[in-house]
């Protein structure tokens, strides 16, 4: 298996490389809009993507849009490092970048701050998502080592413009928007934008109807040419059906071939909605100081509220009431395809964010060298309050969707309450050491304190740590609009026993465990090609029970071993006369080490592909008419934690159709598209969550359309 991707990876970069030297030779174009994407403000340094000692893209609507686009999960399309990690239908986006799982509590950003991602995020108001891939230690306190998502909000523009657009996807799905930016007063100093979208959801993907709507207002004043005060308000709400993953048949995997990707096995007449309601605000103010200092403080909150519901599939014979032949299949569905379903309902649950970060920036001479310097604080106050929750055996399923289940909506489990305080300092700096060489630096330390206690008031837990992450790295220019550079970072996360009486430690916090990643990179930037190589090596401690954890103080939970991910990069964004290329390959080597059990050394990470190829390809056919194509190969990955069921690679093509049209003062841009273009059938991921393993296949061939008109 190993030969076939390293060959393919081998190609793949060889076909950027190629692309990159013949992009260089082309003659002058005319390009418009921004040669490059702006720099990603979650890196926390100005200076442009192709100049920065980091992987970090920024995927603007426009890009969204083409491809179609409509939540986080969608990223999976555009870049190689961005895989699924649990992506069902109606719930909340789950990703992993380098084969890591982004932690929904603690690695998502929203216009730099920290917010909950445990809810559907819109992106109706959003101008661009960024993606910083890697430890984070110096942009956040605590995460997981996989890196940041950053929602950038859109702001009022600096000229008038309205945009309406239309849309719809085959099964049902229809969507409108109108986004409306004008500036006024006598200098134009006041500016206001308005974002509403509304959706009907009936995907192809049966027994999930719904609905989703965004209200959006962002407003700003420009005080003086020194002074800036934004402010903004979203209301975003979505009520649909989740999707009941499949899992294996006992020891096999099944035939995704023979398994109906429109099935949805959350199908009971009393499956009920998930619903998110979701409120986020904020207000920036922005100073420019002397000497070329800029100041910033940033407030923001998030008003999380979900009603959690699911006929959920879990194993089978893991309970009294059913049985098969006296075998029992606790992390899969049995053989025969039957497992239990449980009526799960956790509702009225609340996750309250609130967060504050001030900063200064600015340049400063130190023992003769330029430094470009950062100093700030952030602080932030994150509540959960919940219910009790439901979570009964409500009869036995069959994967061909035909049982039918009485509910048992009673309230018999407890729930977890959390409150977190942080309080975080942080430096960046950049030393210009010579004109082509320069020194990168960053330290951030955090002072934590968290609480928890079950919704009854038992099995309480409070700890506080503090912990300093540091991030180094270096970088020169060989050449022209050529950068070479190398880094070293920390990140940290925080662990504590659960207060459960099989621990010997139950509720003690464990010594904060910190990744630490290696990266040497290779990048170019210019108006016709953006381009990247790059090698990291990623560690990151873990957590195991230790004993058999199957009676009072016989287990106990301590860090043992590590999970070692190293790979390699490759990247091109280029445009030439009439098109671009927007591709990326990932070869990843995942591994198990360290661990006391020898078993588990060498083991690679259940639902991780080690081969990964994305392109998106555009190319004017007509005047104002362009053809896309879109090419995604997955490699093989494994079910199970003991990589004993493999599940297959997969490639999926897309197409689509952009006409722009001039009408008087108006564009109209008219997009097609269809997505899985030959239909292929394949299971998409298999995700090892809540310790069972689950199945989601490949949609099936979609269509879309829509309509999009700038006045």
């Amino acid at each position: 298996m190993a030969q076939p991707t390293l060959s393919l990876l081998g190609a793949a970069t060889a076909l950027l490389a190629a692309g990159l030297a013949s992009a260089q030779t082309l003659p002058a174009v005319s390009v418009t809009g921004k040669a490059t994407e702006a720099a990603p403000g979650l890196t926390g340094f100005s200076d442009p993507p192709a100049r920065l000692p980091m992987q970090a893209i920024s995927l603007s609507a426009e890009r969204l849009a083409d491809i179609g686009i409509t939540q986080l999960s969608g990223l999976t399309k555009l870049d190689a490092s961005v895989s699924d990690s649990y992506n069902a239908v109606g719930y909340w986006s789950q990703l992993k970048v380098r084969g890591f799982d982004l932690d929904n509590r603690f690695n998502i950003r929203r216009d730099g701050l920290p917010i909950s991602g445990e809810t559907a995020l819109s992106l109706a108001n959003k101008a661009s998502v960024e993606v910083l891939k890697g430890s984070s230690g110096m942009q956040a306190g605590t995460s997981a080592p996989a890196g940041l998502v950053n929602l950038v909000v859109k702001r009022p523009l600096a000229d008038d413009a309205t945009t309406l657009t239309l849309g719809a996807i085959q099964g049902g799905t229809v969507q409108a928007s109108v986004d409306h930016s004008q500036r006024f007063g006598a200098r134009r100093e006041f500016g206001l934008r308005v974002n509403l979208d509304a959706a009907h959801l009936d995907p192809t993907l049966r027994n999930s109807k719904g609905n989703a709507h965004t209200a959006a207002l962002a407003a700003d004043w420009r005080v003086s040419p020194d002074t800036l005060v934004e402010a903004e308000v979203e209301f975003n709400r979505q009520s649909q059906p989740s999707q009941d993953g499949f899992s294996l048949l006992g020891n096999r995997l099944p035939d995704a071939k023979s398994v109906d990707p429109n099935l949805n096995l959350n199908n009971q007449p009393w499956t009920l909605p998930v619903v998110f309601d979701n409120t986020h605000a904020s207000l920036r103010v922005q100073q420019k100081l002397a000497s070329g200092w800029r100041a910033q403080a940033n407030l923001g909150i998030q008003r999380l509220r979900t009603d959690d519901r699911n006929a959920f599939g879990f194993g089978l014979d893991c309970n009294e009431t059913s049985s098969f032949e006296g075998a029992y299949y606790c992390d899969r569905y049995g053989p025969d395809g039957r497992f239990d379903l449980y009526d799960y309902r956790s509702e009225n649950e609340h996750r309250d964010t609130t967060s504050l970060d001030i900063s200064a920036s600015g340049p400063v001479r130190l023992a003769g060298l330029r430094h470009d310097l950062t100093v700030g604080g952030l602080t932030s106050q994150f509540k959960s309050r919940f219910q009790r929750q439901a979570y009964n055996f409500a009869g036995v399923g069959n994967v061909d969707g035909s049982a039918i289940t009485q509910p048992n909506p009673a309230l018999t489990g407890e729930n977890t309450n959390r409150d977190e305080r942080s309080n975080e300092l942080y430096l960046r700096d950049r030393v210009e050491l010579t004109t082509d060489t320069s020194a990168w630096l960053g330290l951030r330390h955090t002072r934590l304190h968290r609480e928890s206690v079950r919704t009854d008031g038992s099995r309480p837990t409070d700890y506080s740590q503090n912990v300093t992450t540091p991030w180094v790295a270096l970088s020169h220019a060989i050449a022209a609009d050529w950068l070479v550079y190398a880094s070293w970072g920390q990140g940290v996360e925080s662990e504590v026993t659960p207060n459960r009486p099989r621990y010997v430690n139950a509720g003690q916090a464990l010594p904060a465990l910190k990744s630490r990643q290696t990266e040497l990179g290779l990048k170019t930037g210019t108006q016709r090609v953006e381009g990247s190589l790059t090698v990291f090596d990623i560690r990151r401690p873990l957590w195991r029970d230790i004993g058999s954890c199957d009676a009072a103080l016989s287990c106990q939970h301590i860090a043992d071993g590590y999970a070692r991910h190293r790979g390699i990069e490759a990247s091109a964004d280029l445009k030439w006369r009439g098109g671009g290329l927007f591709a990326s390959a990932t070869r990843l080597h995942a591994r198990r080490e360290g661990s006391a059990d020898a078993t588990l050394n060498g083991l690679v990470p259940p639902n991780v592909p080690q081969t990964t190829v994305k392109a998106q390809l555009r190319q004017d056919l007509l005047p104002g008419l362009q053809a896309q194509v879109g090419l995604l190969h997955e490699g093989s990955r494994f079910a199970t934690p003991d990589n004993s069921i493999p599940v297959p690679a997969w490639t999926v093509a897309d197409a689509g159709l952009r006409y722009l049209q001039n009408v008087g003062n108006q564009t109209w841009i008219w997009r097609a598209g269809v997505d899985n273009l030959t239909n292929r059938r394949a299971w998409r991921e298999s995700p090892w969550q809540f310790e069972h393993s689950y199945l989601y296949p490949l949609a099936p061939r979609t269509f879309r359309a829509s309509v999009e008109v700038r006045l």
